[in-house]
């Protein structure tokens, strides 16, 4: 590890990494140095168009996209398999696969509750449970996930998303006990509002009034969260474990 690459030479698994808080993860990894795999759910078009400008942009770093549902078992397994298949050492790996389906809960269908959990919370199983093993018998390495202030303070209509975010939250202290003497750190990112697809299709008036209730009147950016990420996949964090991080800009004080 260097000052500029804090994270030379390490391998990253990121899952919903081709857009948006996992896509600014994936740029900023390679950048600073490592090797990444990223999982993408359904739009190859935009997995392989971000996997070829970041290969042109870092030649020598890997990077390369896998398609997988991260809710299937069965899936997650085989992405799991590839993806450390790809890679020379693995030593990251990044939760960040996500949905919303936002509606009141009085209003909510059943496919809807399933599909939120499943993407948002089971995916910390199907996920993690084939990638931990070797993190632990290397004695070294991180878990990072990300949360939500949602999460962490309740969003009306987000009752899915707010229940799958707060057991990720539970899931991620809960590991940082079992595994942290064998050297790996495990931590959550709760980002508040972030400039995504998600409040690009808000109407103007609801997003002006969500910025106001922030001290700085503004939305984050998937590159703050990332600059987030990749410290807590670096050696500079090597003491933070279990604490899921919120980084909202002061929408919650």
């Amino acid at each position: 590890m260097t000052d500029d690459l804090p994270l030379a030479d390490r391998g990253l698994v990121v899952t919903g990494g081709s857009r948006g808080i996992g896509a600014a993860v994936v740029r900023l990894a390679l950048a600073q140095g490592a090797d990444v795999v990223f999982g993408y759910h359904s739009d190859e078009k935009r997995a392989q168009a971000l996997a070829d400008e970041l290969s042109a942009a870092h030649p020598g770093r890997r990077c390369v996209p896998l398609r997988a549902d991260v809710s299937d078992t069965v899936e997650a397994r085989r992405f799991a398999t590839e993806a450390l298949g790809h890679l020379e050492r693995f030593d990251v790996l990044v939760n960040n696969a996500g949905v919303t389906r936002d509606t009141l809960f009085a209003r909510m269908a059943p496919e809807q509750w399933h599909e939120v959990i499943g993407t948002n919370l089971d995916s910390m199983y199907t996920v993690t449970k084939p990638l931990l093993m070797p993190l632990v018998k290397q004695r070294g390495g991180a878990i990072i996930n990300i949360a939500s202030t949602s999460g962490l303070h309740g969003i009306p209509g987000q009752t899915a998303y707010s229940a799958a975010k707060a057991g990720i939250i539970g899931f991620t202290k809960a590991l940082a006990k079992e595994i942290g003497a064998r050297g790996v750190t495990v931590n959550a990112v709760a980002p508040g509002l972030i400039e995504t697809d998600m409040t690009a299709e808000m109407p103007q008036d609801k997003a002006e009034f969500l910025k106001s209730l922030i001290p700085g009147h503004a939305f984050g950016t998937p590159e703050d969260v990332a600059h987030l990420v990749c410290f807590l996949a670096s050696d500079r964090a090597r003491y933070i474990t279990g604490q899921a991080i919120e980084i909202s800009g002061g929408l919650v004080v």
